[in-house]
């Protein structure tokens, strides 16, 4: 039988009548907005290349978050991820991981110069599958963002580089894609999140009072700088939201005026700076509860679904369970309720255990292994992208469970 073929003219116009209506229908649908906040493990500290550890798992639901962030045919795989720790391992006994020095003790002269030669090679492909994984990551044409995540300031469409650098991402990739799978219409994500920084001083609440100066602060030369910096950060925030929400036009391209926005969600996941000190740590649910009510109140959402991320730096349940920090989250989110729209995720589950274990190798010993799979200290989880996508699933899920108790 012969196949019938439409003309090329007729195509196009056809698919441009689709694309027409596809975006008049969703163009209808009130822009949702979603902030995220918090200290550096918002700003996220994972290379975008280290997601390609979940290859290494067998877990059904990685395998499915593979494919939420991993393009489709991109030569990706549990062998090419082995390959290359095998390769690594070989760059690290080569040159004695991150010191160089099996490099450095050699003389010059052609040993020394063989050597390089093998090693070059090695870092280049190390280099080469590193940039593979980056740009085989999902870029979204739904879901834009805009963020500030310390000195990397930006806005677009979301995918990786809205971490604390161009190559680097939070919880805000897994969250976003994540979302867009089960919530209709466009999604605009602001982000703000500074590293280093507390719920009790930093992003202090307007309503539970005035910041007390220690002694030391109190004798300080800074005192006045000092008080008036108090809540700050919760200003800044504030600041950067209002800018983008009196401009939502320019941040996504699918905001109908007619069909207006909402302030859909809040994700906030902090908590390490406020670990070190008994009034910090002491006070944290009281803070919590209080910063919720403040940011409901700023936007005149009271009910808005707000999610806590547990600080779970701790790996462990038992630990974890110890950290005055973790509890105090726990237990603002316990006391407001899913009724009343507020929930707890945890993030020590996420835990990239794949990492860990080579991180305890030694990773300077084992540096090129360790740069594989990840990026950064334990109290930024090992900056794992496996982590941070994990997570940003969770986040996602704990809301659309929120967003679904909303409706009558």
């Amino acid at each position: 039988m012969k196949r019938s073929r439409t003309k090329p003219h007729l195509r196009l116009a056809v698919t441009a009548i689709s694309f027409l209506i596809a975006n008049a229908t969703f163009a209808a649908e009130p822009l949702k907005i979603f902030i995220l906040a918090g200290q550096s493990n918002m700003v996220g500290h994972a290379r975008a290349h280290t997601i390609a550890t979940l290859y290494a798992s067998d877990n059904p639901r990685d395998k499915a978050l593979l494919d939420l962030v991993i393009e489709k045919e991109n030569g990706l795989s549990k062998t090419l991820l082995q390959d290359q720790l095998a390769q690594a391992k070989q760059l690290d006994q080569l040159t004695g991981g991150i010191s160089n020095e099996k490099v450095k003790s050699l003389s010059e002269g052609p040993e020394r110069q063989a050597l390089e030669v093998e090693v070059n090679k090695l870092k280049d492909a190390h280099q080469a599958y590193k940039q593979k994984v980056a740009s085989s990551c999902v870029v979204s044409d739904r879901v834009y963002i805009s963020s500030i995540a310390d000195r990397n300031k930006k806005s677009g469409k979301l995918g990786i580089g809205y971490g604390a650098s161009e190559d680097k991402i939070g919880p805000e990739f897994g969250f976003g894609l994540s979302l867009a799978q089960q919530i209709d219409g466009p999604i605009l994500i602001i982000k703000t999140s500074w590293g280093g920084k507390s719920l009790h001083y930093n992003f202090r609440p307007p309503s539970v009072g005035s910041y007390t100066l220690n002694e030391k602060e109190k004798a300080s030369d800074k005192a006045e700088e000092i008080k008036n910096n108090a809540g700050l950060n919760y200003r800044m925030m504030n600041e950067a939201i209002s800018k983008v929400l009196e401009d939502l036009g320019s941040y996504h391209p699918a905001y109908d005026a007619e069909a207006g926005h909402e302030i859909a969600g809040f994700v906030w996941f902090q908590g390490f700076n406020d670990q070190f000190s008994p009034e910090f740590r002491d006070n944290y649910k009281d803070n919590m509860i209080a910063f919720i009510k403040d940011v409901r109140e700023e936007y005149n959402v009271p009910r808005m679904p707000f999610v806590i991320g547990v600080l779970g730096t701790g790996v462990t349940a038992e630990k974890v369970a110890e950290n005055p920090v973790s509890v105090g989250q726990r237990e603002a989110a316990k006391f407001l309720g899913r009724k009343n729209g507020v929930a707890a995720v945890e993030s020590y589950p996420e835990y990239s255990l794949y990492a860990q274990e080579i991180f305890e190798k030694g990773w300077q010993q084992h540096y090129h292994e360790w740069d594989t799979v990840g990026s950064d200290r334990p109290y930024h989880y090992l900056g794992s992208g496996a982590f941070f996508v994990r997570l940003g699933d969770s986040f996602a899920a704990a809301m659309a469970d929120l967003l679904a108790g909303q409706k009558p």
